[in-house]
């Protein structure tokens, strides 16, 4: 999340989709010593964990005041999933939503979920399947890792899904305690948007990229039918990948990934000017909706919804897709 932040503890799922089209490209060239350490190897991942259906469900539902100031009452498991808030369907596909049916006054607070899993890492290659995500006017959506052993920015952040309001590309950003910095000379297909991954208390944008690609958020993700997220985390740096739904590689559907035939990444933080390891440890996977808040409250006016954020939240329909469809999140070493 775009904000200092303290944790307590549609298509069809990847196993049942058709053959599609892949974008799977092969870089392999003379000079690849030279290239990124994802391109320079094959190696052979294992399947740590895998969560889907009824996993979800089981991880920690957080239950206190949003500490980015969002308009939303997060509810504890019971609450969620009685309130239908949290469901898994008859094809194990797991729904986290924000209410659409409470009546809520102008500035207050809708109720909403907040996910964290109760595993921890240090590094991995982790592969998110969503059917759909949540979007709308003052709506702020994020699926990202965060340390739950350190004071909020040390131990970092990881932002893989964030954006706000009527955004049409995802903002995938790195926060940092001092001394980290992004400095990549590799092509991306995303565009830099800053560097400066150091974060703090009013100093909290680090260091990030958008995506050049409207299906990677928000509506147009959701008519594309989804896709997957994949990012691969260790010494070397965090890089991230976006596929949509009709060019997943087959590598991924069969279980077997392997990030050196993916071929450009959407984003790069090397651990040429920051010590990953050391910045970035004992990260929770987490997933949430908030409304408004620090960064889709500011950013309303100029996003081309009506009204006021604050008065927004009262209006139920506009929550309707305000939803996480969540196939499966796998977590391979």
């Amino acid at each position: 999340m775009r904000s200092a932040i303290a944790i307590s503890l549609l298509a069809l799922p990847l196993t049942a989709l058709g053959a599609h089209q892949e974008r799977a490209h092969r870089r392999r060239h003379a000079g690849l010593a030279h290239s990124p350490a994802y391109m320079r190897r094959s190696a052979n991942y294992t399947l740590q964990n895998k969560f889907v259906g009824e996993d979800f469900l089981q991880w920690d539902f957080f239950d206190q005041s949003d500490p980015t100031d969002g308009l939303v009452h997060y509810l504890d498991a019971d609450a969620a999933t009685s309130a239908g808030l949290a469901t898994v369907d008859c094809n194990n596909v797991t729904t986290l939503a924000v209410d659409a049916n409470q009546t809520v006054a102008s500035g207050g607070q809708r109720n909403s979920v907040r996910i964290s899993s109760p595993q921890t890492y240090n590094s991995g290659l982790f592969i998110a399947d969503f059917q759909a995500m949540p979007f709308g006017c003052g709506i702020w959506p994020a699926y990202w890792t965060v340390s739950i052993n350190a004071t909020w920015p040390d131990g970092g952040e990881i932002d893989v899904i964030e954006g706000v309001n009527l955004n049409t590309e995802n903002q995938i950003t790195l926060h940092s305690g001092p001394d980290c910095t992004l400095n990549n000379t590799t092509p991306t297909s995303g565009h830099v948007l800053g560097t400066q991954c150091a974060s703090g208390p009013g100093d909290d944008a680090g260091c990030a990229y958008a995506q050049n690609d409207t299906r990677s958020f928000g509506a147009g993700f959701n008519q594309a039918g989804g896709g997957v997220f994949a990012h691969l985390w260790n010494s070397d740096g965090v890089t991230f990948w976006f596929f949509a739904r009709d060019e997943i590689p087959q590598d991924i559907k069969s279980g077997n990934p392997d990030p050196s035939t993916w071929g450009e990444a959407a984003a790069i933080f090397p651990s040429t000017g920051c010590d990953i390891s050391s910045h970035f440890y004992d990260h929770a996977i987490v997933l949430d909706t908030t409304i408004c808040g620090d960064w889709a409250g500011p950013a309303y006016a100029s996003s081309g919804c009506p009204g006021t954020c604050d008065s927004m939240v009262a209006n139920g329909t506009n929550f309707l897709d305000a939803k996480w469809v969540i196939n499966s999140i796998s977590v391979f070493q």
